[in-house]
């Protein structure tokens, strides 16, 4: 599919998405863009470290709740578009650890309705919780070790989650290189899965190396073919990340206000596609005829 009918068929208003990659990594942008470009609205984030793609749809004004580790650029700062909405009282966000989430979604794929754990006992991160917000996690009593406590984490399962990948076939077969971070077990948990990917390849390929699948089709609902899709963030083995694009980005998103919505409207909300964003972003240009004149010596 492209992306434009991917997201239209399932993606919908009031929502949780689940939210692939991480930090500066394999986020997918394609993906992220054109939820904003279709403003579907009511969403609930998750994932573990989410990133750019979460802090443009919260910028863009397109979610309501956020469950995570953390939303952060690495070296380049926080997430500035969500972290003014969570204090602006825009958007509620549930605090967990970066594992908690995993095996949230690890709980998920297995069809089970919680999963114990011991990540977060003693830390404020159960402590600071109110009643309200507490029905997804249980303090209870190691029931083969007396007076030994583990919390029971309520399993996550999206309505739909949103990855980019190096390489897929039609049907759905993925391979994810490098880091798989939350992924494949969200993906597993999910209820419908959309995967953007660098290039599509033959399923006779995928059949030869079949030890490289990392989400077998069954699994997934959609494939968009898309070079660079996780710009600006990285994708192992094909690309960097921009530090560039990422440093103007920061810079409008610290801003907020009339700064930040001339780059949504330059970029994703005046742009046919990703296709046409890149064509925009001068430094994504620059990169992609560097790329294509090191293929053409080769």
């Amino acid at each position: 599919m492209t992306a434009n009918e991917a997201v239209k068929q399932f993606v919908a208003k009031d929502s949780v998405v689940g939210i692939g990659g991480q930090t500066t990594g394999r986020s997918s942008m394609v993906l992220a863009h054109e939820i904003v470009r279709q403003g579907i609205s009511n969403l609930t984030l998750v994932g573990c470290s989410m990133s750019v793609s979460m802090d443009l749809i919260v910028g863009a004004g397109l979610a309501n709740k956020t469950e995570c580790g953390t939303g952060n650029v690495e070296m380049f700062g926080t997430t500035f578009a969500w972290r003014r909405a969570i204090e602006q009282g825009k958007l509620v966000s549930k605090d967990y650890s970066h594992l908690s989430m995993g095996l949230r979604f690890l709980a998920g794929s297995l069809g089970i309705p919680f999963i114990p754990i011991k990540s977060m006992l003693g830390t404020d991160l159960l402590e600071q919780r109110s009643e309200k917000e507490s029905k997804d996690i249980v303090i209870s009593e190691d029931p083969w070790n007396p007076n030994t406590p583990v919390v029971l984490l309520k399993a996550l399962s999206p309505d739909v989650s949103i990855i980019h990948a190096q390489l897929s076939d039609e049907t759905g077969n993925v391979v994810i290189e490098g880091f798989t971070t939350h992924d494949v077990e969200m993906a597993k948990a999910s209820k419908r899965v959309i995967i953007s990917c660098e290039k599509i390849i033959a399923s006779d390929e995928i059949r030869r190396r079949s030890d490289r699948t990392t989400i077998p089709y069954l699994y997934v609902d959609a494939v968009i073919e898309q070079p660079w899709g996780a710009y600006p963030t990285s994708c192992y083995r094909y690309y960097e990340h921009d530090s560039a694009h990422f440093r103007h980005y920061q810079s409008c998103a610290k801003d907020g206000g009339n700064k930040y919505e001339e780059y949504l409207n330059l970029y994703i909300r005046g742009t046919r596609d990703f296709n046409e964003f890149l064509s925009k972003a001068s430094n994504a240009k620059d990169l992609i005829n560097l790329q294509k004149s090191m293929q053409e010596l080769v």
